[in-house]
């Protein structure tokens, strides 16, 4: 064999030497040891405004999960175990700068910036402009401060919102391509105010009547009325079209991050994993759908970081409810099964 065609197999041999490492990662064993938690404190009870706090007693604390070395951020989070019979409490270590802030679906309607819930039966957000007062005040008292606090620890701070990248949004907000200025984002927000000004926000009425059939009219009567329908009919054509800006309750930062749900969870990942993020502190709206199963949302993010949904910084969807407590701790909840909760108050920053 010559030296060309040596080097030729020696160049293979390194090929599926890689490939069949591909994916590899370190590990480590992970003592899984519970220790019981004697007169352990509600959780979740600082905001039992927007959370009802968990009182459940049987409690457990383990080990040490995630331990970054030169960790400078202690996120402590729990889990539900059925297996377990109890909530398990789990202390990490974070780096900061392996760390994003992400707030899912903190749409900004109803707050003064001129997108509304079109007159007089539309839907969005919260689906009525009560509910969404509830948020809006969610976003001001809990959301933001969390972020003011960590902003200048945190690798990234993201916003997801609905739809593509339009030409106002992209002043108005940095993304995945481009950074913004405080001058484009004044002309932005300009064209954000005439935009959602001149949209008339009027759509049709609820049925004052309904065709249904004599012996089973429950199925018609839903088909023509559901509980939920935001459609052009009640919306007006093109509301959904509209660019949505985060609330006003919640400051954005200039070096903040839009995710657009159009460019999907591939896009996403990418950028994260650039940015050098390992761990994600997950908070926004709504907890049951959107936290879940959006661009942003849990089901997506679990697959390649690891997830703290921080549980009293985020509110579920409250249908036939004044509160969204009740609601939100549930979803919370059954969230914990497979996933880690912390909460505003059990992340911090520490000495490395």
């Amino acid at each position: 064999m010559n030296e060309r065609a040596a080097g030729i197999v020696f160049a293979l041999l390194c090929l599926l030497v890689q490939a069949a490492h591909a994916g590899d990662e370190p590990t480590r064993i992970y003592e899984n040891k519970l220790k019981p938690i004697i007169n352990p404190k509600p959780l979740l009870a600082n905001f039992p405004k927007f959370v009802e706090p968990i009182r459940e007693t049987a409690r457990f604390e383990a080990p040490v999960l995630v331990d970054d070395p030169e960790a400078d951020l202690e996120v402590r989070a729990w889990r539900f175990s059925y297996n377990a019979r109890a909530i398990i409490e789990v202390p990490n270590r974070l780096r900061s700068d392996r760390t994003a802030v992400i707030v899912v679906h903190p749409w900004g309607i109803d707050d003064g910036q001129g997108w509304n819930t079109p007159e007089p039966a539309g839907v969005a957000f919260q689906c009525t402009p009560v509910k969404n007062k509830i948020v809006l005040d969610h976003g001001g008292q809990v959301i933001n401060p969390f972020l003011q606090r960590l902003r200048s620890h945190v690798g990234v701070v993201a916003f997801s919102l609905p739809g593509n990248e339009d030409p106002i949004r992209k002043k108005l907000y940095r993304s995945f391509r481009a950074e913004t200025t405080e001058e484009q984002r004044k002309l932005g927000q300009k064209e954000l105010e005439a935009t959602l000004k001149d949209f008339p926000y009027k759509g049709q009425a609820i049925p004052a009547s309904l065709t249904v059939d004599a012996e089973t009219p429950t199925i018609a009567y839903f088909k023509q009325f559901p509980g939920l329908d935001a459609g052009p009919g009640y919306e007006g054509e093109g509301f959904w079209k509209l660019p949505i800006p985060v609330m006003k309750t919640i400051d954005v930062d200039l070096r903040d991050v839009a995710i657009y749900d159009g460019e999907g969870y591939p896009a996403l990942r990418d950028f994260l994993k650039k940015q050098g993020i390992r761990h994600v502190l997950l908070t926004g709206y709504n907890t049951d759908m959107c936290v879940c199963s959006t661009t942003a949302g849990y089901k997506n993010l679990e697959q390649d970081f690891d997830v703290f949904l921080v549980g009293d910084a985020t509110i579920a969807t409250f249908p036939a409810h004044a509160t969204p407590r009740f609601a939100t701790t549930a979803s919370v909840s059954f969230a914990a099964l497979n996933l880690f909760i912390t909460q505003a108050s059990w992340v911090h920053t520490i000495k490395p």
